[in-house]
């Protein structure tokens, strides 16, 4: 699944032929992905000039100067196609600018989704309005993940992955970040000291800002807007390398919390 970096990523690439252009043709496919589009889509956004874009979580925004923000999420396999040469049978949204740039959101497994959202509503938007600090803001202190995991046993990686608490976090960045401040995986919330977190939260920072300036990680069908792949991967230090030499000379584990894998190094995890 395309995580935060990868939607930054994608958002930076749509802003260089979208930003400021008005939308002249807006065609969709099929009538939904995860979940039907909403009814007045192609309406609504014909016809729009686009006046900015953003990202929330791993949510992507196209801003529009009719008060309405297109909001999508790229689910498991979604991408967006910038100038394809070809139609792809899996292009299920279109967008074409007065530029002539086309833009496709392709997404052969169809678990993304598009909606809009009254722009000066998205704070309340419900998806949104659950959700905690994003975790390059200045909000994302250790003082909110200190009460945030107070009196807390769970697991500190899967409090992490709680969008209630951090916005956006993903398994990939929880284990490479858990790994750069010293902190197990599987220590309970309550328990990590003050100090931990005040290496934690410059760690998450550092690594997806790693991250998006790497174009993210290529893990299968993510790439980016442009056909480029992302190549954060090669500076894995923990994750998807389960038996190899840690570099502090102890040997990456892999185990399951929550139904998902997380990678550490027991020697310099604790």
């Amino acid at each position: 699944m395309p995580e935060l970096p990868e939607v930054e990523t994608t958002v930076r690439g749509l802003a260089t032929v979208l930003d400021g252009q008005r939308l002249t043709r807006v065609q969709t496919n099929r009538p939904d992905l995860r979940r039907p589009f909403p009814p007045d889509l192609v309406q609504t956004l014909t016809g729009a000039r686009v006046s900015g874009l953003s990202r929330r979580a791993k949510y992507g925004l196209i801003h529009t100067d009719r008060g309405q923000t297109l909001v999508f999420h790229l689910g498991m396999s979604g991408r967006w196609r910038i100038d394809p040469a070809t139609q792809d049978k899996h292009d299920h949204f279109v967008l074409e600018t007065e530029s002539g740039h086309v833009l496709a959101l392709n997404d052969a497994r169809r678990f993304g989704s598009l909606d809009l959202v009254a722009t000066e509503s998205l704070d309340a938007w419900p998806q949104f309005a659950v959700m905690g600090p994003e975790p390059l803001g200045d909000d994302l202190s250790p003082r909110h993940l200190r009460e945030a995991f107070a009196g807390r046993q769970q697991a500190i990686k899967l409090l992490l992955l709680d969008q209630r608490i951090v916005a956006g976090l993903g398994n990939i960045y929880v284990c490479e970040a858990l790994f750069r401040s010293g902190i197990a995986p599987t220590k309970a919330g309550g328990q990590v000291s003050l100090p931990a977190l005040k290496r934690l939260v410059p760690a998450i920072r550092q690594v997806l800002e790693e991250s998006i300036a790497d174009g993210g990680s290529t893990l299968r069908d993510y790439a980016r807007p442009d056909g480029e792949l992302g190549y954060f991967a090669t500076r894995f230090q923990v994750y998807d390398r389960e038996g190899e030499a840690c570099s502090c000379g102890g040997t990456i584990r892999r185990i399951t919390q929550g139904g998902r894998s997380s990678w550490y190094c027991p020697a310099c995890q604790k």
